[in-house]
């Protein structure tokens, strides 16, 4: 069973990387416990059809992310179809996300990579991804252009491969750093090495998935982008920017 990076990594030397990993470590058991944990798989997709789909989520709803995917798979039954399909068919497939001119011609010079690289007329199933460590297994997907860590991660962790490398979407992003696990100035992808070290070394793929679908659920059920419901939230003694707001006014003098 393949577990997370060991916290021998660079960003777990820091000096305050105990206690951030001991308030990941708390604010996961709360979480899991106020959304319900273990949370149950979404997909059962395979690697490739997952890293297609994840390639098309990129800052869409997922109502219409699925639809463009569904879209897609209806027009273009095998992913070769859709590799050497002209592009403008592909775009018209997957108009229900946002930046089709985008992502079509992405998605298909994405297939045509692995096409290449496995040496094979159809692009291969990526299933040997099962086979690497999870830093290496990253790495492969990532050095394709226009795969990123998040899709990396999620073709890793919500595919068939069940592969525990965590994927931080901006809810989670958004938790992760208002509860100072990251700085304020950390993007998404670089919070994905800073926010994976803090989880413990042995853990597989259920437990990553429910601290990633834990902080997720916080961040659309509580922590939103624009007024935060802090006075209610589970985890804000752990929560620097929600205590912050949630301080009595200091009382003007008469």
């Amino acid at each position: 069973m393949k577990s997370t990076a060991a916290t021998t990594s660079p960003e777990a030397l820091t000096a305050d990387f105990a206690p951030r990993q001991a308030k990941a470590l708390r604010v996961h058991e709360q979480l899991c416990a106020e959304y319900g944990a273990p949370f149950r798989f979404f997909s059962t997709k395979d690697p490739l059809s997952e890293l297609v789909s994840a390639l098309l989520s990129h800052r869409t709803k997922n109502a219409e992310s699925h639809r463009a995917y569904q879209e897609l798979r209806a027009t273009f039954p095998r992913w070769e179809d859709v590799r050497d399909a002209p592009t403008e068919a592909v775009q018209q497939a997957i108009r229900a996300c946002t930046w089709p001119e985008q992502k079509a011609p992405r998605i298909q010079a994405v297939l045509r990579e692995i096409s290449a690289r496995c040496g094979t007329d159809a692009p291969c199933a990526l299933d040997f991804l099962a086979e690497m460590p999870v830093a290496e297994a990253r790495a492969w997907l990532e050095s394709i252009s226009g795969v990123g860590p998040k899709t990396s991660a999620a073709t890793l962790l919500f595919s068939t491969l069940r592969i525990p490398a965590m994927p931080v979407d901006s809810h989670h992003h958004r938790v992760a750093q208002r509860l100072a696990l990251i700085g304020p100035k950390v993007g998404e992808g670089p919070a994905h090495k800073l926010l994976e070290a803090l989880l413990p070394p042995g853990w597989d793929a259920q437990q990553v998935y429910d601290h990633h679908e834990a902080f997720m659920f916080h961040g659309q059920k509580c922590c939103y982008f624009s007024t935060p419901a802090c006075s209610r939230c589970v985890v804000l003694r752990e929560c620097p920017f929600g205590q912050a707001r949630v301080a009595p006014s200091p009382i003007s003098p008469a």
